[in-house]
């Protein structure tokens, strides 16, 4: 008799992951080293202490580690909010009439709406224990930022966010949020810092990137005594924090007997698709399964669909370590459209390497199609989804819809990052028919590869 699976399953505190795990540890080849921008070597641990936390950095360049313990403070702040629930998307299955089972992780149950709080504090965490007087950091559509924004006034540090304009402008209510929490919130690009300046003097009319509001929250850090910078995604150290959703995700599949065939998430810097496939990856490179991941992203910043795999910096500002990733190049700002947190010109250089090593596939999908399946999916599971998350949903539809014409019952699990009750403004165009797709040209990518730092082949 097969088993009952509920529509949603917790599990309980006690089987809450005890260690984060480290992907790079079972990497049959690592990903390129960091490189100094002045020196194109490669970065050693204390080269990063100015800029992060000493433990941060120390986690940013571990590639052996398999498992690294939670701190029982970090584990005491998870327990607020965590586990979070696998849900049995009945209601869309039947909806798509396909014999798939549909699962998702649900990550917007606490106040940032996201699963940016997993390695906020975190963060947040080795901050204050390394008696440090504040952090910078930036933000897209302010998910990490609020997140950062409650775990700081959780461990009482104080946060400077900078945060990108196009999203500060849609978004007042994130922003009311942020500042809920005591956080400081900067529209970026600003005159507060010289890369900011810079920028706002070659485009004075821009809607910011996230590369530029890394710039100024790095410039920002650097010149506060006392201060540090924390990043929300595509670094390592936030991948292994963000694996607690899928060692969660995958204990909990076993309790149904299940095992997923495909894995979908949605993909901008990388943390939340990192975070969930983590331990399914670790099984896919040690040879015990093979399942099907899939990286979605917007067709208006397709990194891994249309990018080159090189070495750039993390940064439109040019002042990070160089990484090697799949990227449009940090002068590439995309069209201010509404899945804010996905505008990033880069890829996690772990997710990097994986998928230009073959572990994983990647589909770019354009604005409206990618809220058509928000809409969809809202009405047939009650959750307003982020448009980041939507993404995921995207490609999770499309896949169940396959299995309807192959009559294959496979299992698919998605990422749901998060939820998307800050973003109305971007339902209201999609609803009225005003929103609108960017996808750009050859002629536009051109550009930004045209301002790839050239880098000698590293041995």
């Amino acid at each position: 008799m097969a088993k009952k699976v509920p529509y949603r399953l917790y599990l309980s505190e006690e089987q809450m992951p005890r260690q984060w795990y480290n992907l790079r540890a079972d990497m049959k080849e690592q990903p390129e080293p960091m490189l100094n921008p002045a020196t194109l070597e490669p970065v050693k641990e204390e080269d990063l202490y100015p800029v992060f936390c000493e433990e941060l950095a120390k986690q940013e360049m571990d590639a052996t580690t398999r498992y690294i313990d939670i701190p029982g403070e970090v584990l005491e702040f998870y327990r607020m909010f965590r586990p979070s629930p696998l849900i049995r998307a009945y209601n869309l299955e039947k909806a798509l009439d396909t014999p798939a089972r549909i699962y998702f992780k649900f990550e917007g149950n606490n106040t940032s709406g996201s699963h940016k709080l997993n390695s906020a504090a975190a963060q947040a965490y080795y901050a204050k224990k390394q008696g440090l007087a504040g952090l910078t950091t930036e933000t897209g559509a302010g998910q990490w930022g609020t997140a950062l924004a409650e775990a700081c006034a959780f461990f009482k540090l104080p946060l400077i966010v900078y945060m990108v304009k196009c999203s500060y402008e849609q978004k007042p209510f994130r922003r009311s949020v942020i500042q809920t929490f005591g956080a400081e919130i900067i529209p970026s690009p600003s005159t507060t810092t010289k890369a900011g300046r810079a920028i706002l003097e070659k485009d004075p009319d821009t809607g910011g990137s996230l590369g530029c509001a890394i710039s100024e929250a790095v410039e920002k850090a650097v010149t506060t005594e006392g201060y540090r910078y924390v990043l929300g995604s595509v670094l390592n150290q936030v991948l292994l924090h963000q694996s607690v959703i899928g060692l969660e995700a995958k204990t909990a599949l076993e309790m149904l007997d299940e095992y997923p065939d495909i894995i979908v998430g949605c993909a901008g810097g990388g943390s939340n698709l990192g975070g969930l496939i983590a331990p399914f990856m670790q099984d896919k490179l040690l040879g015990k399964a093979s399942p099907r991941i899939i990286a979605v992203e917007p067709a208006s910043c397709p990194s891994l669909t249309r990018g080159r795999y090189a070495y750039d910096f993390c940064d439109t500002g040019q002042i990070t370590p160089l990484a090697k990733m799949y990227t449009l190049g940090c002068g590439f700002v995309p069209a201010p459209n509404h899945a804010g947190g996905l505008r990033y010109h880069g890829m996690a250089p772990i997710l990097s390497k994986l998928y230009h090593d073959g572990y994983m596939e990647a589909m770019a999908v354009e604005q409206t199609k990618v809220f058509e399946a928000a809409v969809f999916f809202a009405k047939h599971e009650t959750i307003l989804p982020a448009p980041e998350s939507a993404h995921a949903i995207y490609g999770a539809i499309a896949e169940a819809l396959k299995c309807k014409e192959s009559g294959e019952a496979k299992t698919i699990l998605f990422g749901l990052s998060g939820t998307g009750f800050f973003d109305m403004t971007a339902y209201e165009s999609f609803l009225n028919g005003t929103m609108t797709d960017y996808i750009p040209t050859d002629e536009d990518l051109e550009k930004g590869f045209a301002q790839l730092p050239k880098v000698p082949a590293f041995k």
